[in-house]
């Protein structure tokens, strides 16, 4: 079999297997998120946090919720690693350094996971299991939870009340993420992955030297790592790593895992707001682009520029013969038009225009899919700004759902767009224009200023993946990507959630034969257009200096 037709059937695998799993999970979690009772289990978790599920929330009351919740993490995260020297199960590692812990609880916070650090050189058990692993779960509920208010803010009229952030969250984690989990690391456990507690262990001398590994619950962190979009790695390998990704059946349900959510999210959507057809539309449009942006992949990744590639039957620098360059493309894609970060392969050793790819594909705002939660709200936001097009064409109010998109929606719709590019375009300057960062490239020219736009394209819009060529672990780049991942994260969702709450407060407005018809092919392929100029005309210039004078040049 070709290496081609293998990579086609892999997709094609994986298409059936979501289909499969998107009409029974997306309604399943709509039920979630609708019912007003109140498992055991949730009961405990919310006496012991002082909360009341059953009291409805404003948008600024969820909110702070949100930002208070995450406020506590990202301390309790920083304090657990500062004191991992001191802690049971630390396999003698010592304490982070105060700006890699930083930086490393800004990114499981804020749901990035970039990783400055080898995880099997530097963190232990506790670390792993009760700080990062545990962050997997809540920060990717917390995005479920803030786009199912923005859903209710569609839904619901005449009051400002989106729900209870905690029982979202609480919900989320319990009913949905662990079930899935579960399930999920005994089949990774089944394909070979490491699940215990065993110490550091000497496998062999190579090269008058040792070499040694340590084992830890690497199959649970890995599920929930994949189906929370997360995507920070037990070890430094990430899924490349046998450890973690031993077999190809393996590589493809972690592929399955990461956009399992996501896309079922839409089903979510349209059964909460009483139209399928919606849910379908937007489902319609992120499918859209993933198949466009993996089948270009393929093609640029498996296209012979010479007798090496020949051989090898594509770019196969960077990546595991065990996957070949068709699972590699697929997982790549899957990974940067989400939220995820997790990778097979080495980004970096991609060919030029197969790195323009992943960085467009995160530049996007990474919504086709997205992450779990944050590319559903990220993918509305972009539907009001279609729908807010095509009502400027035809001179129209227009309107969304039947709620009217006026100045003040607008208003908060082009805020949320603009956050990411402004810290993406800003801390990616500030890096080539001073001398410090700028020597943490490997590489000089169009890819050594790929790897910088990489880095904070990555933190800021919360994927986590690196090109890896940059040697992010300093000062510099620990603190200001830092804070690109938590403004990356939290700055939207205070708009998301103020248009959310003025949505809720509107009185429906009656269809008539002037509204645009937000089910249908032609929206589709409107949001599918606007999604793509506006990412084109605000990333064009930057990617022109990258990838694509590096793709043109080779």
């Amino acid at each position: 079999m070709s290496p081609v037709l293998a990579g086609v059937l892999q997709l094609l695998a994986l298409m059936a297997a979501l289909a499969l799993a998107y009409r029974p999970l997306g309604d399943y979690m709509a039920r979630v998120y609708s019912s007003e009772k109140h498992y055991k289990p949730e009961k405990w978790i919310y006496k012991a946090i002082g909360a009341n599920p059953a009291a409805e929330m404003r948008w600024p009351a969820y909110l702070r919720a949100v930002l208070a919740f995450s406020a506590v993490s990202v301390l309790f995260l920083y304090a657990l690693q500062r004191a991992q020297g001191i802690l049971p199960g630390s396999l003698g590692f010592a304490a982070i350094d105060p700006d890699q812990a930083f930086n490393t609880a800004a990114s499981f916070v804020a749901n990035t996971n970039w990783q400055s650090y080898y995880g099997e050189q530097a963190m232990g058990h506790v670390v792993q299991t009760g700080g990062l692993a545990v962050q997997n779960f809540v920060s990717a509920a917390v995005g479920m939870a803030v786009a199912v208010a923005l859903v209710r803010g569609f839904a619901r009229s005449r009051t400002g009340e989106l729900g209870n952030f905690w029982a979202d969250m609480v919900r989320g984690v319990v009913r949905i993420l662990l079930p899935i989990s579960v399930i999920g690391a005994i089949i990774l456990v089944a394909c070979g992955a490491l699940q215990n507690f065993s110490g550091i262990h000497e496998v062999g001398q190579f090269m008058g030297g040792s070499q040694q590994w340590n084992g830890g619950a690497v199959a649970s962190q890995e599920v929930i790592k994949e189906l929370g979009t997360n995507g920070g790695g037990y070890f430094n390998a990430n899924s490349a790593h046998p450890f973690e990704n031993p077999t190809p059946f393996s590589n493809l349900f972690e592929i399955f895992l990461i956009l399992l959510i996501p896309f079922a999210m839409t089903r979510t959507f349209g059964r909460m707001v009483g139209n399928l057809r919606q849910g379908y539309a937007i489902l319609a449009t992120m499918g859209i682009i993933w198949v466009g942006f993996t089948a270009l992949m393929m093609w640029t990744e498996f296209a012979h520029h010479g007798p090496a590639l020949e051989v090898a039957g594509g770019a196969m620098e960077g990546k595991e013969t065990r996957f070949g360059i068709g699972a590699s493309a697929i997982f790549s894609v899957a990974t940067t038009l989400t939220s995820t970060g997790a990778v097979n392969s080495f980004h970096s050793s991609y060919t030029g225009l197969g790195g323009g790819i992943q960085l467009l594909g995160m530049q996007l705002g990474e919504i086709a899919p997205g992450g779990v939660g944050s590319g559903l709200y990220g993918m509305l936001i972009m539907a009001i700004i279609a729908v807010f097009i095509a009502g400027l064409m035809v001179g129209r109010t227009p309107e969304y759902l039947g709620k009217k998109i006026g100045t003040r929606e607008i208003k908060f719709a082009a805020c949320y767009i603009l956050i990411t590019p402004a810290l993406v375009l800003g801390f990616t300057a500030a890096a080539m224009a001073l001398d410090t960062p700028a020597n943490s490239m490997t590489n000089t020219g169009a890819h050594g200023f790929s790897e910088i736009l990489y880095a904070y394209t990555s933190g800021a819009n919360n994927n986590g993946s690196a090109f890896a060529g940059l040697n992010a672990d300093t000062q510099w780049f620990n603190s200001t990507i830092g804070i690109a991942m938590l403004l990356g994260r939290f700055l939207p969702m205070v708009f998301v959630l103020a248009l959310a709450g003025s949505l809720a407060e509107q009185k429906p407005v009656p269809e008539t034969a002037g509204t645009l018809r937000t089910d249908k092919p032609l929206y589709t392929g409107l949001l599918v257009g606007t999604i793509l100029i506006v990412t084109g005309l605000t990333y064009f210039p930057a990617l022109a200096l990258g990838p694509l004078a590096e793709g043109l040049a080779s």
